[in-house]
């Protein structure tokens, strides 16, 4: 979304703006420019009183028409704000990148050519200020780093943790798996698509966001794969599942023309795609019972971001959304699914709870 979106309509938390002022980083402000010229130079304005704590200190535009369009937008930008425009992109087909619903098309899916690369790489090389962009990044007055996540060397392995990441599942944020490992985690990825069961020796498992959506039928197909996750559920392994692995941990997933398609079965939930009803925005959720990654009674904040919507007989549902009546996500064992993504490194405690909570299953079971 744009530079001060975030939690609040009232306040900058959770975003862009309030990064760049608690690092003390200039921005570089990237404008549509498609359908203005002087027009834009009211817009950058609007950017810089709209908050005095935020230092812009260049522009980027994006969609310029022509030579002549870049002039004016440029002089205006420069004459009513003060700021240099440090680069644009023009319109053209070859640089946009494919969307569908939820945004872009993951690159896990489909990765950027090298013929693209090479012409955005080639774009920017001649219509960027790189020397002027690297000397303002070089004005952040970085305050100084104290480690508080990471330990201060990576403990030793003490479980295997099963990751599942192919083109259905690929939405991760890197902080949470590097603190898996840091913390004392084995991450073993595998692919509940093409692989015919669950990773050997592991004693827990996080499914990630995605778009199973898309890939139902392959996941369907898989039957031993989904056998074996659904085995390793109810035998009592830890399992988180967001988003995506909510979904695939149901019953089945109706995808957008209606078909219906078996899931692992672990859940009694039927997922389907409602495109009218996103559910986008942060949330900060309550866990309604001890679980994998919190216990009763704590909070974290996280966001939501779907287009499907769960139907069925739930089990006991995992959190209370805060500021609201409404129950969130589902529970069962050690098992946690939710839509809300969670990044690990807000809420330490839930990396040293899940690793626990895997080391125990792994002394009282063994490793599957």
């Amino acid at each position: 979304m744009g530079l001060y979106d975030g939690h609040s309509a009232i306040a900058d938390d959770g975003s862009t703006s309030e990064l760049a002022k608690l690092l003390n980083v200039p921005v570089l402000l990237v404008i549509d420019s498609r359908k203005g010229a002087r027009s834009l130079a009211a817009m950058v304005k609007g950017y810089q009183i709209f908050d005095p704590g935020v230092t812009i200190a260049g522009v980027i535009l994006n969609g310029i028409g022509s030579d002549r369009h870049l002039e004016m937008c440029s002089d205006a930008i420069l004459h009513y704000c003060g700021v240099p425009v440090l680069g644009h992109l023009p319109r053209h087909d070859t640089l946009s990148l494919p969307e569908r619903h939820l945004g872009l098309v993951p690159a896990a899916e489909r990765p950027a050519s090298t013929e693209f690369l090479e012409n955005l790489i080639s774009r920017c090389e001649s219509a960027f200020d790189v020397t002027e962009i690297l000397q303002i990044a070089e004005q952040a007055n970085l305050p100084e780093a104290q480690t508080r996540l990471f330990p201060a060397t990576n403990a030793s392995p003490s479980v295997r943790i099963g990751i599942a990441r192919d083109k259905a599942f690929s939405f991760y944020y890197q902080d949470s798996l590097d603190l898996l490992e840091a913390w004392g985690a084995e991450l073993v990825f595998f692919s509940p698509i093409t692989d015919s069961g669950c990773p050997e020796e592991i004693s827990g498992l996080y499914l990630g966001g995605g778009f199973p959506e898309l890939y139902a039928a392959e996941l369907a197909a898989n039957y031993s794969m989904r056998t074996s996750l659904n085995t390793a559920t109810r035998l009592g392994m830890p399992v988180y599942a967001e988003c995506g692995g909510l979904m695939y941990l149901g019953e089945n997933i109706t995808d957008f023309n209606g078909k219906e398609f078996p899931m692992v079965g672990y859940f009694p939930v039927h997922s389907r795609i409602d495109k009218p009803r996103l559910s986008l925005g942060y949330r900060t959720v309550q866990a309604l019972s001890d679980g994998p990654l919190l216990q009763c009674g704590e909070t974290v904040r996280g966001h939501e971001f779907h287009w499907s919507v769960p139907g069925g007989e739930y089990y006991t549902n995992a959190y209370r959304i805060m500021g609201s009546q409404r129950r969130e996500g589902f529970q069962s064992g050690n098992t946690l699914a939710s839509y809300i993504h969670l990044h690990m490194a807000s809420q330490p405690a839930m990396i040293h709870r899940f690793i626990a909570l895997c080391e125990q299953y792994k002394k009282g079971c063994g490793a599957v």
